[in-house]
């Protein structure tokens, strides 16, 4: 068995260590931190995996289960909000008093500071409000689909705003997604289980969450760049925001008539839709941490595969070949559009910028 040649260093740190056979503890040494990192991707992905889908179908529950009644979506999403304000203001007092325990940024509520959020929380309120209505008017297997056009509206809204443009293939993407929701309205449509209410907010949903990522870019200086800080002015301004539209609503009055509103179990089920609202944004922070952008991304359309077949599942629904191919076309086309964003974004690095050309010409 030949063996690699030992260096110097190795060969002094074997004697001052007192290590006889270096070559086992090498190899040793080299599978662990792979083994653990593997270990810890694992359970990052599957964290990550099971809050999104244990949210999706709690909030399903929470707006539209028929043994609650409960027709108050406005108030289940400041609910949520309200739970997200408070744990982050409790982090940040816990970080205070025991500091090296964590790593939270302090809190403070300063009005100026929200003011200047305040054109982002709107579209944040718009993200969220859409999102659970449309969950609230379509089946948890349609929800994919009918909030399909984020990536779209990315392209769309990157060229109007930004005035940044899109390659053939990223449109060709594009257009695969859209075909895909189609197909999809389609079929619900032929099923006799489309909500054409809950298909709009769907795509207003969509259309909020692309602002939302582009605005998030504006006014995270405002923050300090702390991710932690604006979620905590979004969720305050949110609240805020929220109590004139359940009056106007006549949410309140409705909540006044709810036959659990006693009802330890339901305040639970609350309590806990805003924990998994909030711990959301800490798992998909610590997988694009653990992983990547790209890998966060195919990750997330395969959960939202697999949230599908559970939906399917879980409700004991049947559905045709090109319902599912509908699915399959939204799924293919957002995940060949990351594919391609990924390939051009590392075609553009690797390729020699103009500088270095004229550095390299003048040197020969």
């Amino acid at each position: 068995m030949n063996r690699a040649p030992l260096k110097r260093s190795r060969i002094l740190h074997m004697a001052l260590m007192g290590a006889s056979d270096p070559s086992g503890e090498a190899e040793a040494s080299e599978k662990n931190p792979f083994l653990l990192r593997a270990l810890q991707i694992t359970l990052v992905v599957s964290l990550y995996w099971v809050i999104s889908i244990s949210m999706v179908f709690l909030n399903k529950y929470l707006l539209d289960s028929p043994s609650l009644l409960l027709d108050t979506p406005i108030f289940v999403t400041f609910y949520q909000c309200l739970v997200t304000t408070l744990l982050c203001k409790g982090l940040s007092m816990l970080a205070a008093c025991c500091p090296g325990t964590m790593d939270f940024p302090t809190l403070r509520l300063d009005l100026k500071v929200a003011r200047s959020i305040l054109p982002l929380s709107v579209v944040f309120i718009g993200m969220i409000t859409f999102n659970n209505l449309c969950l609230k008017y379509v089946g948890v297997a349609f929800y994919n689909v009918g909030r399909s056009l984020t990536t779209v509206f990315n392209v769309l809204l990157s060229y109007l705003l930004l005035k940044q443009t899109t390659s053939f293939y990223a449109l060709l993407t594009c257009s695969i997604i859209i075909g895909g929701f189609w197909l999809g309205v389609d079929q619900e449509e032929a099923e006799g289980t489309l909500s054409w209410t809950g298909t709009l907010f769907g795509v207003l949903a969509s259309l909020c969450v692309s602002l939302n990522a582009i605005y998030t870019k504006k006014v995270l200086p405002a923050v300090d760049g702390s991710i932690w800080r604006l979620t905590f002015y979004n969720n305050v301004n949110a609240c805020v925001l929220f109590l004139p539209l359940l009056l106007l609503l006549g949410e309140l009055q409705a909540l006044r008539h709810f036959a659990h509103l006693g009802s330890g179990h339901f305040w639970g089920m609350m309590t806990l839709g805003g924990l998994f609202g909030f711990a959301i944004g800490y798992v998909t922070g610590l997988q694009i941490k653990f992983t990547s952008p790209l890998t966060h991304n195919v990750s997330g359309t395969a959960k939202s595969c697999a949230q599908t077949v559970l939906a399917i599942l879980y409700y004991e629904e049947t559905k045709s070949f090109l319902w599912w191919t509908s699915n399959m076309m939204v799924l293919g086309g957002s995940s060949a559009y990351t594919w391609v964003r990924g390939w051009e974004m590392k075609k553009v690095q690797e390729e020699p910028s103009p500088k270095e050309d004229e550095k390299s010409s003048l040197s020969v």
